[in-house]
């Protein structure tokens, strides 16, 4: 099985800054891709930042700037560093990684079951 396992979220005080990790293992051949998305109380899905296996970068609007992708392609890990939190920024975050198994031709969407980021005075 692949497995996503986030971690370094927290409390963090309006203007904070937090580092979030995502490592993927399991059964996997290549990763063509992997991205941050959040969910906040009351709101929809929110896709926030996605990083290709050539490094290119694309971010939501509202963390145009703020926050950083990156990937660490040899440990299968994802980071995202997020400076300047807002109370906005108060979500569940979920790691993605779009993967290629080594049976399978076709790869196939994973999530992690999240991690809790509250900005709060």
């Amino acid at each position: 099985q692949v497995q996503l396992v986030e971690s370094g979220g927290g409390l963090v005080q309006p203007g904070g800054s937090l580092r979030l990790s995502c490592a993927a293992s399991g059964s996997i051949f290549s990763i063509s891709a992997m991205g941050w998305s959040r969910q906040a109380p009351g709101k929809q899905r929110e896709s926030i930042a996605l990083i290709t296996s050539g490094d290119s970068t694309n971010y939501a609007d509202s963390v145009k700037g703020r926050f950083t992708i990156s990937r660490d392609n040899a440990n299968n890990t994802a980071y995202l560093q997020m400076n300047n939190l807002q109370p906005e920024d108060t979500a569940v975050y979920y790691c993605y990684a779009r993967i290629r198994k080594p049976t399978n031709i076709s790869p196939s969407d994973y999530w992690g079951q999240g991690t809790q980021v509250t900005v709060s005075s």
